[in-house]
């Protein structure tokens, strides 16, 4: 079983970011930027399948400009066999990252594709249902267990009010959620033979695939500071605030 993990380029978690002056986007100069912690759960799965015999090659794909080679090397220090760039724009659109997986998963004749629910930056939590669609394979999204009989795949993830348990047939798609496992760390020896490995580069624009972004960002801007909370010395006194101040309640 051959699987795709889809990784992203994310500003860290731990950075506090800020807008472009103009506004159209987020400034990532100097800022440090990581694999997306959702895509690092996807990876370290289908590791661990590798690992127990289950899959016979975990094969990381990524699309943007030169910069996300760093975080495929990363990911080939983590256990990944080999990586593929998808030279292709910054700014792509869910729908367009899913249609170049499609192209790459039935060029690999994948068995199964996994990637992270959500990227951290945009949250849209989108890609992997395109993506199934497109596709037209099964989809169990925000895994957080993960079992393999045969082409069998036994997921289980949660939803409001508790958890469902679900099996769907091979080939599929599957996003991971943060519960799903815990990522091991990246070791320098690792990372240091991940930099003599090859990328194999793929060049989006050949591919004739319509990558027009669907949605455009029409401009990012640095929230509103959030007033000071306040203590109350009563439920009486905070029925008032709520009803005077606040304003949410008759």
């Amino acid at each position: 079983m051959r699987i795709i993990v889809s990784i992203k380029r994310v500003v860290d978690h731990n950075v506090q970011v800020r807008p472009r002056s103009d506004g159209s986007d987020i400034d990532t100069t100097g800022v440090r930027m990581v694999i997306n912690p959702f895509d690092e759960n996807a990876l370290e799965e289908a590791v661990r399948l590798r690992e127990r015999g289950i899959a016979s090659e975990v094969v990381v794909v990524s699309f943007g400009d030169a910069t996300v080679q760093e975080s495929l090397r990363q990911a080939i220090a983590l256990g990944a066999n080999r990586a593929i760039w998808g030279q292709a724009p910054a700014a792509l659109d869910q729908l367009a990252v899913a249609k170049l997986l499609r192209h790459v998963a039935q060029r690999e004749e994948a068995s199964l594709v996994m990637l992270g629910k959500q990227a951290i930056d945009e949250d849209a939590g989108q890609t992997a249902q395109m993506l199934a669609a497109l596709l037209d394979w099964p989809q169990a999204v925000a895994v957080s267990e993960l079992a393999v009989d045969g082409d069998t795949l036994h997921v289980t993830r949660e939803v409001d009010g508790g958890s469902e348990s679900l099996e769907i047939r091979l080939p599929a798609v599957v996003s991971a959620d943060l519960r799903l496992n815990a990522p091991r760390f990246v070791k320098l020896p690792d990372l240091m033979k991940a930099k003599r490995q090859t990328i194999e580069t793929l060049d989006c624009a050949a591919l004739g695939i319509d990558l027009t972004p669907r949605v455009q960002r029409a401009r990012v801007e640095t929230p509103p500071p959030r007033p000071a909370g306040q203590r109350v010395g009563s439920v009486a006194e905070l029925i008032e605030k709520l009803r005077n101040d606040a304003q949410v309640i008759a």
